[in-house]
């Protein structure tokens, strides 16, 4: 097949690049830059030019397609609900290219999505679009279409992970070298999902081959790994002191990353596994963590 990638050159979908070159598709790619570009070209990709921030001009790239995948996504958590909406926007546009044929689309959402109410595992037969996330933005423009009758499907992504970056973990290792300590909320039982992105690129080429409308897919290696545990595993990697925070003092000390450390969203992929054959092989976040590479810092 011939796919259009958004996010073709970042932390997953440069992975997801590499999977669907190694497996034989032609790859068009998007990027905003120069230096985007001659990355895309080297990996043996063909290039778009557009921007999350002016979806038609992406409308191109899908139409020259014969299936789209979008990872892009602004990672500005600071401005998470409107990079939410920015998502919507985009998935919109996207949809309207492809709609009155079955090429297939598959989107990016979180694992948060399939948990029916707090303290549930996140599964992917569950849609709750009453969860307080704000990705939920994403399913709604993907449910849409999928009412429209544009082939969609959902990649869930729970903390990918490898050395050099951990999802919502690498700004609270951020965080932490900024105050010298390492801090989780409360007991620190809650949980976070995890799965290496290698595995997790294997999966989006699994899933668009599949090419399944309405299908919800689950990226997690791992059901849940205490927020604790995280927390200690980093504190001994840098050399810092680990503490328990109550909410209040997180909010203080984190800023807009209090809410999500406070967060329990185990999620399954045991439907994700079964559809798809999916097998993780690669290493486990904890693992990642211990190999943490500290170039930015040393």
């Amino acid at each position: 097949m011939r796919i259009f990638l958004t996010g073709a050159t970042g932390f997953i979908g440069s992975r997801v690049l590499a999977e669907l070159l190694g497996a034989g598709h032609e790859v068009l790619g998007l990027t905003r830059s120069d230096a985007g570009a001659r990355k895309l070209e080297a990996a043996g990709a063909a290039v778009h030019r557009g921007t999350l921030e002016a979806p038609t001009s992406l409308q191109a790239g899908a139409e020259q397609a014969d299936a789209v995948i979008h990872t892009a996504f602004d990672h500005d958590f600071s401005n998470f609900v409107a990079n939410c909406e920015k998502d919507r926007r985009v998935i919109a546009a996207l949809g309207e290219v492809l709609r009155g044929s079955d090429r297939p689309l598959l989107i990016t959402s979180g694992t948060g999505m399939g948990t029916p109410h707090p303290g549930a595992v996140a599964t992917e037969d569950v849609c709750n679009f009453a969860h307080p996330n704000p990705r939920v933005a994403s399913e709604q423009a993907g449910v849409a279409l999928l009412d429209a009758g544009v082939n969609v499907s959902v990649m869930r992504l729970a903390q990918i992970h490898d050395t050099t970056r951990q999802g919502l973990v690498t700004p609270y290792i951020a965080s932490a070298r900024e105050k010298g300590k390492v801090g989780y909320i409360g007991s620190g039982t809650n949980r976070w999902p995890a799965a290496h992105v290698l595995d997790a690129a294997r999966l989006y080429r699994l899933a668009i081959e599949r090419a399944e409308r309405g299908a919800r897919y689950h990226a997690a290696a791992e059901t849940g790994i205490p927020s604790r545990e995280i927390a200690e595993t980093i504190g001994r990697r840098l050399g810092l002191p680990v503490a328990s925070l109550t909410l209040e003092a997180a909010q203080a000390e984190f800023g807009w990353l209090a809410p999500f450390l406070a967060l329990d969203m185990p999620a399954s992929s045991a439907l994700t596994r079964e559809r798809l054959g999916w097998t993780p092989v690669h290493r486990g976040l904890i693992a990642d963590l211990q190999e943490l590479d500290l170039s930015d810092s040393e």
